[in-house]
């Protein structure tokens, strides 16, 4: 998730390490704070593989800052993340949204519904935080108000993201539902 996050943000525009840590705490800090001890180690291996180039300039008023640019490795790396995720980048809802903040990056239409299928087919399989032993309970099942809750709200949030899939889809591939 962090190594998708450097390479989307840097896609667009250079940045140094600062700038590119206040963007990914921006997009993921709430649930995953990035320390400086996570970002720079990510970076250097980023780096080594080819896909990050780093510049040194001067800086305004401090030390000298180190520019990060994507390598046009960087840019078919990113692209193949994009197009070809991991299940888990599926399945895992925090995963799910970095892979979705840069899903734009990839210009074809196609690859993007793809992407967007597979997470939709995903959250048509019936799940449930809590079970009977293989049988998912329904928050109607559930005596436990909290228990409860969580299902309503998870209930909630995928009614509202297969709604925007459903629409997002049929944006991108009009007629073509499958």
């Amino acid at each position: 998730m962090l190594e998708l996050a450097i390479l989307g943000f840097l896609y667009g525009t250079p940045l140094h390490g600062y700038e590119l840590r206040k963007r990914i705490t921006a997009l993921t800090g709430h649930v995953r704070p990035v320390a400086e001890s996570t970002l720079y180690p990510a970076i250097k291996r980023l780096e080594k593989a080819g896909l990050l180039a780093r510049e040194t300039q001067p800086g305004s008023v401090a030390a000298p800052r180190h520019v990060l640019t994507l390598t046009d490795d960087g840019r078919r790396e990113l692209l193949r993340r994009l197009a070809e995720p991991e299940q888990g980048e599926i399945t895992d809802e925090n995963r799910w949204f970095t892979l979705l903040a840069f899903l734009r990056h990839l210009e074809d239409g196609a690859a993007q519904t793809a992407v967007l299928r597979r997470r939709l087919t995903f959250l048509e399989q019936p799940a449930s935080f809590f079970y009977d032993g293989e049988r998912p309970l329904s928050a109607e099942e559930l005596g436990d108000p909290f228990r409860k809750g969580i299902l309503t709200v998870a209930r909630a949030t995928s009614e509202a993201e297969l709604a925007w899939l459903h629409a997002t889809i049929d944006s991108l591939a009009p007629g073509d539902r499958h």
